[in-house]
């Protein structure tokens, strides 16, 4: 059973710093991209940043500078940490893991909210 578990989401003000955290079972972690993904409320979901499994890294423009993604194979968990959080990145972050080659898989998180007030 494949199961995507974050955590650390929460409530903060303007210019603090959270640390998302998603635990994964049931994949072979070491190949799946993971990234993580957000959506606030009225809008579609987004890319916030990307992982592939040799480490390499992209960004939303608009957390480039601020959010730094990391993996840990051995612990088959990817982190997302959040600096000089805006009210604007207030959402909910879902986990998500891709394969791309054949057969082809995508998993997802059932999400954590993630508040920033002025």
């Amino acid at each position: 059973q494949v199961q995507l578990v974050e955590s650390g989401g929460g409530l903060v003000q303007a210019g603090e710093s959270l640390r998302l955290s998603c635990r994964t079972s049931g994949i072979n972690f070491k190949i799946h991209r993971m990234g993580w993904y957000r959506q606030a409320p009225g809008k579609q979901r987004e890319m916030v940043a990307l992982i592939t499994s040799g480490g390499g890294t992209d960004y939303a423009d608009s957390v480039k500078g601020r959010f730094a993604i990391s993996r840990d194979n051995a612990q088959n968990t990817v982190h997302l940490q959040m600096n000089s959080l805006k009210p604007e990145d207030t959402a909910v972050y879902y986990c998500n893991a891709y394969k791309e080659f054949f057969p082809r898989t995508e998993y997802w998180g059932q999400g954590t909210q993630v508040t920033v007030s002025s």
